[in-house]
C-alpha cells in the first residue's frame, strides 16, 4: 500500500505496438491526483494463432518488465493485453505468479481482469467484438466456455497486424455493437487494448440498455482495485464505476 504522502502507482506493461491504451487510461483517469499511471513495453506487433505470435507473450518476457516496473515502487503491475483470452486463463495465472514471485508486487492481466469483473457482476452470457481473425475468436470463445463464460454471438474484423487495430474507426465499430447488442447479453465486451471502445462506451449503453467492458477500462478498474484506489466514472462501463 502506498504511504499517505504519495498517490497508487500502478504499473502497466505495454504491447510495443499499442498507441491506444495509454492516451485512453490517462483520459479516464481524468486528472486524478490520487492515482498515477507508468508504463513499460514488451515486442508485440501480430496477434494470430501460432507459435511465433505466442512466444511475445512467454512469462520470461513478462518478468522482466514487472521488474523494471517494480524499480518505479509501484503497488500493483498488469500485463495490459488480452493474450489469455486465447491461450487461456491458466497461461495468465502463470505470467500473475512469474510477476509477483519476481517483484513481490501484486499483479494481474486484462483477462484476469475480465474473469474477476464477470465475477463480480455476475456476467455468464456475453456478446464479444474484435478487431482479430475469426479463428482468434473462435479461440477465445472456447477458452471463456472453460471459465464458465457463453458467447451468444460475436464479431471479428479480421485484423492480425496490432498497430492496425488502433485505426478501427468508432463509426466501424457501431453496426456491429448494435447488432450484439440486440443478443441481449449480459454485457458487450470489447476485447482489445489496442481498440477504442471505451470512446462509445456510453453511447453504447445508453441507446441499447446493455453493459459494456471495454478492455483498457476492465484492466485499469481491476488495477484500481487491487491498489485500494476509487474506481471509474460511470462513462467508461457502468458496471466499473
Amino acid at each position: 500500500m502506498p504511504s499517505p504522502h504519495r498517490p497508487h502507482r500502478i504499473g502497466m506493461i505495454v504491447p510495443s505496438s499499442n498507441t491506444c491504451l495509454e492516451p485512453l487510461t490517462y483520459r479516464m483517469l481524468e486528472g486524478r491526483t490520487d492515482v498515477t499511471i507508468h508504463f513499460t513495453r514488451i515486442p508485440v506487433t501480430r496477434i494470430a494463432l501460432d507459435g511465433s505470435s505466442d512466444r511475445q507473450f512467454d512469462a520470461a518476457v513478462m518478468r522482466e518488465a514487472g521488474r523494471l516496473l517494480a524499480t518505479a515502487d509501484v503497488d500493483v503491475i498488469a500485463w495490459n493485453g488480452t493474450s489469455g483470452s486465447w491461450l487461456g486463463a491458466a497461461h495468465d495465472r502463470e505470467l500473475v505468479h512469474e510477476i509477483t514471485d519476481a517483484t513481490g508486487i501484486p499483479a494481474t492481466t486484462s483477462t484476469l481482469a475480465y474473469l474477476e469483473a464477470f465475477k463480480s457482476f455476475g456476467t455468464e452470457r456475453i456478446a464479444l467484438f474484435t478487431p482479430y481473425t475469426e479463428d482468434v475468436n473462435l479461440q477465445v470463445i472456447a477458452a471463456y466456455e472453460r471459465e464458465g463464460i457463453k458467447t451468444v454471438d460475436h464479431r471479428a474484423l479480421g485484423l492480425s497486424d496490432n498497430e492496425s487495430f488502433a485505426r478501427v474507426t468508432v463509426d466501424e465499430m457501431r453496426p456491429g455493437s448494435r447488432e450484439l447488442a440486440a443478443a441481449a447479453p449480459d454485457a458487450l465486451v470489447y476485447l482489445c487494448t489496442n481498440l477504442y471502445g471505451a470512446n462509445i462506451t456510453a453511447e453504447i449503453e445508453d441507446g441499447t440498455a446493455v453493459p459494456v467492458l471495454d478492455s483498457v477500462a476492465v484492466t485499469l478498474w481491476h488495477a484500481l482495485r487491487l491498489a485500494g484506489a476509487p474506481l471509474l466514472d460511470p462513462r467508461w462501463g457502468k458496471l466499473l464505476a
